[in-house]
């Protein structure tokens, strides 16, 4: 039987955490190519962002690895670590996907190809659903499609957004039509509505995952990045989105956000976004980009969106290197 026909479902980002998951990038990984010591102030202050909130567990691929993040996260209260291995850091798309039935807890396992078998080898980043699974003896799920946890967003009420430009390409499911995939996310996910929106912003490597672009703020309404900029490469893509959303009867109230403009380095511009943040208990880890205005102007955005939470900008100018930010880092345990 699938999670939904047992009564599972995936709750949204803001419900009650009993954790947070991370994968701790190794030195020699492709995500940081001659910047990885400058990414890992970042990293430290993000869980220690997080630990007075809810606890942090860390996935480590060795001894050297956990040792730099034991180095660089200090204090280490709320903190757990795992020898459960990985090539790259970014657990929000190789990580489990955590369900519910009241106070059961399952994992859905989708297969990971590297976002379209850009990055090999992958063999271990797949297997991590599996092995925390075994870790926390937990059900576990495997539909046996290529999924990301970057590519959708859920409302916990029945609603989940994606995008065609990553579900549909070609590079993950190519024998399965939109259909099809929609079916897989209602059986596995336990949601009704597959809400698709269209292409991804300019230097996405994901091929246009909507935790960039567009996530859930509450059941019926979200937040979206525009670009006013009409000379600015997102412009078009942007708008078009924002039409998608105003014509989605489920979604009631769209909240506009900025973009932190052209973010670059070494002439690649990278996908930096404000919508990249992740919702904690008690906290939202909002990425900033060493924009003048934007930042305070994002920040204040998503203050009034979670007044109960406190949103704390972290700069992740250096992080935005290996083309993700906070919530590409991070996977929620729901309690």
């Amino acid at each position: 039987m699938t999670p939904r026909e047992l009564g599972y479902r995936m709750p949204a980002e803001w419900a009650p955490h009993a954790a947070t998951w991370l994968s701790w990038p190794r030195p020699d990984g492709i995500s940081f190519p001659d910047r990885y010591p400058e990414i890992l102030p970042t990293l430290g202050e993000m869980v220690r962002a997080l630990t007075p909130h809810e606890p942090v567990h860390i996935n480590c691929r060795n001894d050297e690895v956990e040792t730099i993040a034991r180095t660089v996260i200090r204090d280490l209260t709320n903190v757990h670590f795992h020898r459960i291995p990985s090539y790259e850091p970014w657990c929000r798309d190789h990580g489990p996907i955590f369900l519910k039935r009241g106070l059961e807890t399952a994992i859905v396992d989708w297969a990971y190809n590297a976002w379209g078998g850009k990055y090999p080898p992958y063999d271990d980043d797949d297997a991590v659903p599996q092995r925390i699974a075994e870790l926390l003896h937990l059900p576990l799920f495997q539909p046996g499609i290529v999924m990301e946890g970057g590519s959708l967003d859920v409302n916990g009420a029945g609603l989940l957004l994606t995008t065609a430009a990553c579900l549909l390409n070609p590079n993950r499911n190519p024998h399965l039509s939109q259909p099809q995939i929609e079916q897989f996310l209602r059986d596995y996910l336990g949601v009704e509505t597959i809400l698709w929106l269209g292409d991804g912003i300019v230097g996405d490597d994901t091929d246009g995952h909507v935790d960039d672009l567009t996530r859930f703020v509450t059941p019926d309404t979200v937040v979206t990045i525009v670009e006013p900029d009409t000379q600015d490469e997102n412009h078009a893509l942007l708008q078009e989105n924002l039409h998608r959303l105003r014509q989605m009867n489920a979604i009631r109230h769209i909240i506009e956000l900025p973009t932190p403009g052209r973010v670059e380095y070494d002439g690649q511009r990278l996908p930096a976004s404000y919508a990249n943040f992740y919702i904690a208990n008690h906290v939202v880890l909002l990425p900033t980009y060493r924009h003048a205005t934007h930042d305070r102007r994002a920040q204040d955005i998503l203050q009034e969106c979670f007044p109960t939470r406190r949103v704390l900008p972290i700069d992740s100018t250096n992080l935005i290197w290996g083309l993700g930010s906070f919530h590409c880092l991070t996977q929620q345990q729901p309690l």
